[in-house]
């Protein structure tokens, strides 16, 4: 004897239908962070490769390749040069004017370009987002993450001008890799927070690009931080701009 599907009956109340339904509730737990640490080291390997095809997705069908991590500060550093030190006549702390702005351009640029990728990595990715589980943090910190790679060829180029201008480097020298890893940590904060504001704000894609350019004036890169006045410091408070102060590889 077959079975006679039931046939819904529209005078039942919407309470009555809803009753025999079963609910799940998703909320946040609270995991400790032991356990969010295993989670990423779990998934270390599916990190490497995000950052892998950002670099690669940046630099495709494009003329110059992986050049554009050289040429984005170099060209900048000659318009700076330009405006800054021969026109307005900007004090370089008795160094080359290039190099001087060029040392801080280097560090600036990887916080710039990683704050703006990471901000647009989880709209830029929601389609993977939506097909499978892995720890969400490490799309914007693959957008992050990658931007080091240009970083590293900027510096080679940075050091190779220095020594093309007859400076000597000092120990200083050591102290820039503690102050980039701060920048990285000040970029993935900042990127985390606008990555996560613009799944919810389309408006801060917008936003991030001013804001970044706003950055840029406000920090000591076209010029000495001592020419700031001391009421006017705590803008430096900013591990951005403290990084672009303390990169002076000579005296």
């Amino acid at each position: 004897m077959s079975a006679i599907p039931e046939v819904a009956d529209p005078h039942r109340s919407t309470s009555q239908l809803t009753d025999n339904l079963n609910y799940i509730s998703i909320t946040a737990d609270r995991t400790p962070l032991s356990a969010e640490l295993r989670e990423f080291w779990r998934y270390r390997e599916l990190l490497y490769f995000l950052v892998w095809r950002d670099v690669k997705v940046r630099y495709k069908q494009t003329l110059l390749g992986a050049a554009w991590a050289v040429l984005q500060p170099l060209l900048t550093m000659v318009v700076f040069s330009l405006f800054f030190g021969k026109l307005a006549g900007v004090s370089s702390e008795d160094l080359p004017y290039p190099l001087f702005t060029l040392a801080a351009l280097v560090p600036w640029t990887l916080f710039a370009s990683g704050l703006t990728q990471a901000s647009n990595s989880l709209v830029a990715s929601q389609d993977l987002l939506k097909k499978i589980y892995f720890p969400r943090m490490f799309v914007p910190l693959a957008s992050l993450l990658s931007c080091v790679i240009d970083f590293a060829g900027a510096s080679i180029f940075l050091v190779a001008m220095a020594y093309w201008y007859g400076v000597t480097l000092k120990a200083q020298l050591a102290c820039i890799a503690p102050l980039t890893l701060v920048t990285l940590v000040a970029a993935s904060g900042a990127g985390l927070m606008f990555a996560a504001l613009n799944v919810r704000y389309r408006d801060i894609q917008h936003v991030v690009p001013y804001l970044v350019q706003i950055w840029l004036f406000a920090s000591p890169v076209a010029y000495s931080g001592h020419m700031l006045p001391r009421k006017w410091q705590f803008v430096y408070a900013c591990p951005s701009p403290k990084l672009c102060e303390a990169i002076n590889l000579v005296e």
